[in-house]
């Protein structure tokens, strides 16, 4: 493995190649957001026989940027990803993207549409793509609100609470009682830190998301949109599983069912594990096919 740096407008990216650089091999990009590169160590290691690049996003990991506490936006996002790309001579690349990864992934395309070969969008929290978006732009903005005033604690239990919630958010979710940090493993203890990545894209409209259709059907990008087989479904489900079907209907495909939920490649990760030799197999029979 060999760490390198690229320098883009307001930020420095980290990111590590994984095999040898210099192969005339297609790379593979695994790219999530806010979660950085080190959520991809189990799923890499299934794949010894590819050059494989993963990437902390700007203020996230390694990563940093001028302005920590501002809004970062899918399409900045997009930016940063074309620089690594542009970094690594190989283009154009094959992609799998994770939750926010797969929304700024999907900006990427519509942007720069010569730089990938296929991606793989797992699970893009979408929600401007679904019915319930205005709920979900309230419950978002709020949550926004509340780290601003209190911090990372109580707007994570939102966070948590909000991402576990099944079916269409209702305008009566708001009026629940605010869950209890300490119900989640978290401090209710303001530290006085505002630098959070997930906040930061929050604020860039990330939730609020609706693809370029227009622009990913016309570039020669192959896209696969997956969704967990423990997320639910298409009306039932969490909300990231429900924007992955929805973003495969706008595009006129089948949403790719993988093995576990939003998080199933990863091994161990952040106290989390999904099932990462059969999402990987599944990964590979897509990306081979």
């Amino acid at each position: 493995m060999s760490t390198h740096t690229a320098t883009v407008p307001g930020a420095t990216l980290t990111y590590d190649i994984h095999g040898d650089a210099s192969s005339k091999g297609v790379p593979l990009i695994l790219i999530g957001s806010p979660m950085d590169s080190t959520g991809f160590m189990t799923l890499q290691s299934y794949f010894p026989d590819r050059t494989t690049v993963t990437v902390d996003p700007r203020n996230t990991g390694r990563s940093v940027r001028d302005e920590p506490t501002s809004a970062v936006t899918p399409g900045q996002h997009a930016d940063d990803l074309h620089a690594v790309i542009n970094a690594l001579g190989a283009g154009p690349v094959d992609v799998f993207a994770s939750s926010g990864g797969a929304v700024n992934a999907l900006a990427l395309v519509a942007r720069y549409p010569s730089d990938i070969r296929l991606l793989v969008a797992h699970e893009p929290p979408a929600g401007g793509t679904l019915p319930d978006r205005a709920h979900i732009h309230a419950v978002c903005t709020d949550m926004v609100a509340t780290y601003d005033t209190s911090g990372q604690g109580p707007a994570m239990a939102k966070f948590i609470a909000f991402v576990m919630q099944t079916g269409e958010i209702d305008s009566d979710y708001l009026a629940q009682p605010a869950p209890d940090p300490a119900a989640f493993g978290l401090s209710p203890i303001d530290d006085g830190v505002r630098t959070d990545p997930l906040m930061s894209n929050m604020r860039g409209g990330a939730v609020d998301f609706v693809p370029d259709v227009e622009a990913l059907r016309s570039a020669a990008t192959e896209i696969v949109i997956g969704v967990g087989e423990e997320s639910g479904g298409p009306t039932d489900g969490e909300m990231a599983g429900r924007a992955a079907y929805a973003v495969a209907a706008l595009l006129g495909r089948e949403a790719v069912v993988f093995p576990s939920g939003h998080a199933g490649f990863l091994g161990g990760e952040f106290g989390q594990a999904g099932k990462p030799e059969e999402f990987a197999a599944k990964l590979r029979s897509v990306l081979e096919c």
